[in-house]
């Protein structure tokens, strides 16, 4: 007999009764293929086209300024003789860390069986993979010659010993990312499949041959079987524990970016663990923002509840106060260091020519998120959409801080200076906009977005007429168990 806390929200709502206006029924399992696969099957609404053209917009703008990267180089960009890295970089940071959690919420939180994952997992790894994407196009931009990208990975070459240099976290990096996003995109393929194959079934119903050819060379001919899902979930779990080690592992390489330099403001040990607790912070934000806008667009109020929006607050909470801790960390550390060029460049963050990025950083990662502490906030859309664009913009002025700010006053004054962007930097930043949403959009419309076989599972405890015929079976037998 399986028994559901009373206290503990359900999963999924009842959904309003069409038949009995202003009334509420419970969910069926038909209920849920149906509403997760009408955004798949329906023609484009107006909504999603208007969304598509905006989308593309940018990434016409930007695919502009991004010719101009490739045609005339990165002279293109503010950049000058004292500071060599400024949005390229601060983006392509921001970028990995958003992809942080996708893998977050689908792996680790299967592997401690929070069920509360099912209605996110799916659109968060969609995120993952596309801002993975984005950060790449960064990677590229910075080549200047990207038809010579597979330079950076060791293959065996006819111009003699020329290997790529096994000591530069660059080359790490190369390794980091590119084992996360293909772990992450088998990870999201395999968990598409089940899916794939009921629309392939719909699809063969209705008579649409094509969908049903598409989507039943997709789904690999899933046929549901006993044999078919017991390896589909030990497969699941495999990549699972794949997986979480590399969410520890991206950033903290990524960090290695910097710590392993000598510029004051840079060389530091706590940048791995600061970095991942920033990546997850700002990577739940993304999630938000995302999930918030879905859950409207498509109506997805029953999956998408209020217990889910809390739990991520509260995500967004510790993670939050995590970073802030970090950023007094690092201050405590250059003072105690006693080295003169640490500590001037942590007062020249807060104090120098900057401080408006510094003290953007500090109101929007340390102070918002302290909003959650308050359940009312935490279960206020509103205020949840609000802070989680708060948030993103926050994480990206730390980004900008640590980078810039650290840079544009070196060892030698005679060479400070500051940095202004160009258009074609700005413009490079709208191309990896342009290109995620699109990518996002696209997901939206032609694969479902919440996990159907997974939400289907958790349907049986959000039945409220199931938990109250097991709520009846407990003190039945607390009674029995008392008389005895």
């Amino acid at each position: 007999m399986q028994v559901t806390s009373p206290i503990r929200e359900p999963l999924v709502l009842r959904k309003d009764d069409e038949a009995n206006p202003g009334k509420k029924r419970e969910t069926t399992y038909a209920d849920v293929t149906e509403d997760i696969c009408r955004q798949v099957e329906a023609a484009p609404n107006p909504r999603w086209m208007l969304a598509m053209l905006i989308s593309l917009t940018a990434l016409a703008w930007g695919s502009y300024t991004l010719y101009r990267t490739w045609w005339f180089g990165i002279g293109e960009w503010g950049l000058n003789k004292t500071i060599g890295w400024a949005w390229d970089i601060t983006n392509f940071v921001w970028w990995v860390g958003i992809g942080h959690a996708g893998t977050l919420i689908s792996a680790i939180l299967l592997l401690f069986r929070q069920k509360w994952r099912t209605s996110i997992n799916r659109a968060a790894e969609a995120m993952t993979i596309f801002a993975v994407v984005c950060a790449g196009s960064f990677i590229l931009m910075h080549m200047g010659r990207p038809w010579l990208a597979h330079w950076a990975l060791p293959l065996p070459n006819t111009y003699g010993p020329l290997w790529v240099n096994f000591n530069s976290p660059l080359v790490w990096d190369v390794f980091a990312i590119s084992t996360y996003l293909t772990v992450s995109l088998v990870f999201w393929y395999i968990g598409l499949i089940p899916d794939l194959a009921t629309i392939r079934e719909r699809a063969k119903a209705a008579g649409r041959p094509i969908s049903a050819f598409v989507y039943g060379l997709l789904s690999f001919g899933w046929d549901g079987s006993a044999k078919t899902w017991a390896r589909y979930e030990m497969v699941a779990l495999v990549l699972a524990g794949l997986s979480t080690p590399l969410v520890l592992s991206v950033h903290t390489i990524v960090s290695f970016d910097f710590a392993t330099s000598l510029i004051p403001g840079w060389h530091t040990t706590i940048f791995p663990p600061y970095f991942v607790a920033g990546a997850i912070f700002s990577g739940f934000a993304m999630v938000l923002t995302l999930m918030l806008i879905t859950r409207y667009v498509f109506k997805l109020q029953p999956y998408i509840t209020l217990a889910h929006i809390e739990s991520m607050n509260k995500i967004i909470l510790l993670t939050g106060s995590i970073v802030g801790i970090a950023y007094l960390t690092e201050f405590f550390i250059a003072w105690y260091s006693g080295v003169e060029y640490e500590r001037y460049a942590f007062i020249n963050r807060a104090f120098g020519p900057y401080w408006w990025a510094y003290w953007s950083m500090m109101t929007c990662n340390v102070i918002s998120p302290q909003f959650f502490w308050f359940r009312s906030m935490r279960r206020n859309i509103y205020v949840t959409f609000g802070l989680s664009i708060v948030v993103n913009i926050g994480m990206w002025f730390e980004r900008f801080v640590i980078i810039v700010t650290s840079l544009h006053r070196d060892f030698l004054p005679s060479s400070w200076t500051m940095f202004y962007p160009t258009y074609v930097d700005v413009g490079d930043y709208i191309f990896s906009f342009g290109l995620f949403f699109t990518l996002f959009f696209l997901f939206a419309k032609f694969l479902p977005m919440i996990n159907m076989a997974e939400v289907k599972t958790v349907l049986a405890s959000s039945n409220e007429a199931i938990r109250e015929k097991g709520l009846i079976e407990v003190a039945e037998e607390a009674k029995v168990a008392t008389n005895a």
